[in-house]
Order: C-alpha cells, then sequence, then structure tokens
C-alpha cells in the first residue's frame, strides 16, 4: 500500500507501508491494505506507520520522522490535523 503525506511547505513522507494508524476527530482509526475507499478529517497528533520493509531511506525526510526505539520497521510523525483519504490501496495526507 503506498503513503503519501504531504504539507504546505513539504512532501512529509512516501513510501510503501503495511499499516498506518491515525489521529481522527473521533478517536484513533488504522488503515490496512485493502480498506474500503474513505475519506476523513484528522486532529493534532502523531501517525504511526509501520513500514513494508525496514531499509526505507529518509534521507529526504529528516527532522520529521521519529524513528520507533523498539521496532525499525515502525515510525511516527506529527501533524495539526489535516484531511486524508483511501482508494485503491493509496493513502492520501494532506496535513498541517
Amino acid at each position: 500500500m503506498k503513503l503519501e503525506i504531504i504539507t504546505p511547505e513539504k512532501k512529509m513522507f512516501e513510501g510503501e507501508v503495511d499499516a498506518v494508524r491515525f489521529p481522527g476527530i473521533d478517536g484513533s482509526f488504522q488503515v490496512l491494505r485493502g480498506h474500503a475507499p474513505i475519506i476523513s478529517a484528522l486532529s493534532e497528533g502523531k501517525i504511526k506507520v509501520d513500514l513494508s520493509n525496514d531499509d526505507t531511506d529518509f534521507d529526504d525526510f529528516s527532522g520529521s520522522i521519529e524513528p520507533d526505539s523498539t521496532n525499525s520497521r515502525v515510525v511516527r510523525l506529527s501533524i495539526k490535523g489535516g484531511v486524508m483519504e483511501v482508494q485503491n490501496d493509496k493513502i492520501i495526507v494532506l496535513a498541517d
């Protein structure tokens, strides 16, 4: 599944993922491969990304990604809010 996280300033992340947990307006929710199409508003919080592999290169995204200290395939990205859309195993996040 492909994930893109975009802010007005830059692209925060782009890559292949297995799962993503979002801070939704009504609570957190997770998206897995094959998820039905959805559009949702996001609140301030952290997006948890389960990477498809642990050799993803983050050089272009330095400073905006927090690696998990216990799992090299998990990273977190802080957002102030935004919207996300899932369609055909592609997730696009427009974040503040």
